[in-house]
């Protein structure tokens, strides 16, 4: 059942504890010196309160700028030098498919015949990334949402916290993060940021009316890429504007766990965790695979093959000083994979009109999609 609308100003008041919340997280995690803490911190303070009972949320509208900001800052490190790497493009797709439909395929097994989730519930709770699309055809085909949220959304954290945290444990990462560049760089140019900030909205809005997958983000990405690429933008976002885009993002996935009870998480925390180790072992062999054939570094590789929200994901290879054009590209070209194939096989495994509906996960519900 939809719930009913929020008025403007509660809508509005909500949005603020949301990302006061998120901005404490992140900078106290800051503060402790964990890596990525912006991100990760803003993630768990927002997810925390969302258990305890605070009615979390972020408005569409500010979840679009916020990954407009981003996509602008991702590339704005990039260089004639950084676009070389693209000719490694084509292998590291190929493996990326691969290891996309191994990941599928042993996720689902798991939770369909440990956990006993159903087939299509299990195909979708198993999906690395493309969560719109995935909620989308899980009401369409009466699977269980609370349950393939709480999976994919748990997934999104335990990698939000665990990446940076094991590429630092084995100093894969760069000291500091491209977020201390930010911080170094020196008062831009205001008429090259202007320049920067219209072609890129500008790009970002094309490419998201053309309904291209993250279309906002990437749009942005690439104008921002083509600008610093030929070297006639030098300009960046002022660090105050990047550290609140990174934060948006933490808040924007932490409020997915608005409206869920302790009891609830607990239930389906062995499935989301047993999912995510396996899911997670596929990847470790991909990039195993990638790294050995080709001079890519691992940290690159590592958050590239993570089955994350691309978003998400994107602002890691942010804070972690990685190549933003081979993450980006890696996570477009599996959302674009798994857009094809999640409907395709969801239908090969629809249960029939005479079939009896078995092993649904608990608390299975048929819920509606809300408008």
């Amino acid at each position: 059942m939809a719930s009913p609308p929020i008025p403007a100003k509660n809508e509005w008041l909500r949005a603020a504890e949301t990302l006061a919340i998120a901005a404490l997280g992140g900078l106290v995690l800051t503060w402790l010196g964990f890596p990525a803490g912006l991100v990760t911190g803003s993630l768990l303070g927002v997810a925390a309160a969302a258990l305890l009972g605070r009615p979390v949320f972020v408005p569409a509208s500010l979840s679009r700028v916020i990954s407009v900001l981003v996509g602008i800052s991702l590339c704005a490190v990039v260089s004639p030098e950084t676009l070389k790497g693209l000719a490694a493009f084509p292998l590291s797709v190929a493996v990326l498919a691969i290891s996309t439909l191994c990941m599928m395929i042993a996720t689902t097994s798991y939770l369909r015949f440990v956990h006993g989730w159903d087939a299509q519930s299990a195909l979708f709770g198993a999906s690395p990334g493309a969560l719109a699309q995935v909620m989308v055809l899980s009401a369409d085909y009466k699977a269980d949402l609370r349950a393939i949220a709480i999976v994919q959304t748990m997934r999104v954290v335990a990698l939000t916290i665990g990446i940076p945290a094991g590429l630092t444990f084995f100093g894969l990462t760069a000291e500091g993060g491209i977020m201390a560049r930010f911080v170094a760089a020196g008062p831009p140019s205001i008429s090259e940021l202007a320049i920067l900030v219209a072609v890129s909205t500008a790009a970002a809005l094309l490419v998201w009316r053309l309904r291209f997958p993250g279309g906002l983000m990437f749009g942005a990405m690439l104008a921002s890429a083509i600008l610093h690429g030929i070297g006639f933008i030098h300009a960046t976002l002022p660090w105050w504007v990047v550290f609140a885009a990174v934060i948006g993002i933490g808040a924007v996935t932490g409020s997915r766990f608005a409206n869920t009870d302790p009891g609830t998480l607990l239930r389906f925390l062995g499935a989301a965790l047993g999912s995510f180790a396996v899911a997670m072992t596929v990847a470790a062999l991909s990039v195993l695979l990638l790294t050995t054939l080709m001079s890519v570094r691992i940290a690159d590789a590592v958050v590239a093959f993570a089955p994350g929200a691309q978003d998400t994901m994107m602002v890691l290879a942010l804070a972690l000083h990685l190549d933003p054009v081979f993450v980006g590209a890696l996570h477009l070209s599996r959302f674009l994979l798994v857009s094809m194939l999640m409907p395709f096989l969801a239908y090969r495994l629809r249960r029939g009109p005479d079939k009896p509906l078995r092993e649904r996960p608990p608390g299975a519900t048929r819920p509606t999609i809300e408008d």
